[in-house]
């Protein structure tokens, strides 16, 4: 079959890859326009736009599906879409241009985690397993039927970051999988099943660390805000990021105090302690959290809580 990819992060290149390794074509890639990236601000392509240059693979740079892209991908004939993270929605009448429509690989276990970011809100959430799911792509929002999914139980301490990699890499194999099962006429998708949860996309708002709430909850919110829009706390006015945290030692500290235990920055949480590796202070780079500790001068800091948990 001839395919359009559309897709933007590196969490869709190895379904691109996948996809170019198949016996089917990839006619075209379709990813959004270059974004000025690092501490310069230079434009730089996308890593779906790079990786489908090192393939030979035409790309259709847009931000959004609107008639002009419309028209380009028309003019590739594909016999079906593919969507990984692509960053847009596909509308009618693109929506219907390929004679097998549009599927979609999806980083949750639908119907949980529709919406713009699965993985950081299911471990938000706790969520212990996860996965990924291809399935048609509808007007509504990740609400299509489902051609295939996996499971993947998430390790201790993995990150959003860690987690979509391998769901990525996991995924790519399942969304070629399901081509091939479409091309040979023995794809049966299903209804999804179950309730409905929404992941809509993150602000930087949302990494803020609740230390009035347990260990736990607040080691949730850590690791399914990093790398992005990234964990932090505010201390003394300045927000400090938070790069690398685990559960810490059972001490007798108030939440959001300071305390060293042996080499380690620990931090009182409303239950428990969280001990904090690597830290990340406004206006400097990546430290070990000891570094930054003994850089302060004065008393021991103190982290701010929301209004609600003075």
């Amino acid at each position: 079959m001839r395919i359009v990819f559309a897709g933007t992060p590196a969490p869709a290149v190895p379904s691109l890859h996948a996809l170019a390794a198949s016996a089917h074509e990839v006619v075209a890639v379709v990813t959004r326009t270059d974004a000025p990236r690092g501490r310069k601000r230079v434009l730089t392509p996308s890593p779906v736009a790079g990786a489908a240059e090192d393939l030979g693979i035409p790309v259709i740079k847009a931000d959004r599906l609107d008639a002009a892209a419309t028209a380009a991908i028309a003019e590739a004939a594909p016999d079906i879409g593919v969507i990984v993270a692509y960053g847009g929605l596909v509308r009618e009448p693109l929506l219907s241009l390929p004679p097998h429509g549009w599927i979609n690989l999806h980083f949750s276990l639908l119907p949980r985690w529709r919406g713009a970011a699965p993985v950081q809100h299911a471990l938000i959430a706790g969520d212990r397993t996860t996965g990924a799911t291809v399935f048609q792509l509808v007007p509504a929002l990740d609400a299509g039927d489902v051609f295939a999914e996996l499971r993947y139980d998430v390790p201790r301490g993995a990150t959003a970051g860690e987690v979509l990699n391998a769901l990525a890499d996991r995924g790519a194999d399942l969304v070629a999988g399901v081509v091939g099962a479409i091309a040979a006429g023995e794809a049966h998708p299903v209804p999804q099943e179950g309730e409905v949860t929404l992941a809509p996309k993150l602000t930087l708002a949302d990494g803020a660390l609740d230390l009035s709430a347990s260990a736990d909850v607040v080691l949730d919110r850590y690791r399914g805000t990093t790398p992005e829009p990234g964990a932090h706390l505010v201390v003394a006015g300045q927000r400090l990021k938070v790069l690398d945290a685990f559960r810490g030692p059972d001490l007798e500290l108030a939440p959001g105090a300071f305390a060293l235990s042996g080499r380690d920055v620990v931090v009182g949480a409303g239950d428990g302690t969280l001990v904090l590796k690597t830290v990340q202070p406004a206006g400097k780079g990546a430290m070990a959290a000891a570094d930054w500790w003994r850089g302060l001068r004065g008393d021991a800091p103190l982290v701010e809580l929301s209004e609600g948990a003075r």
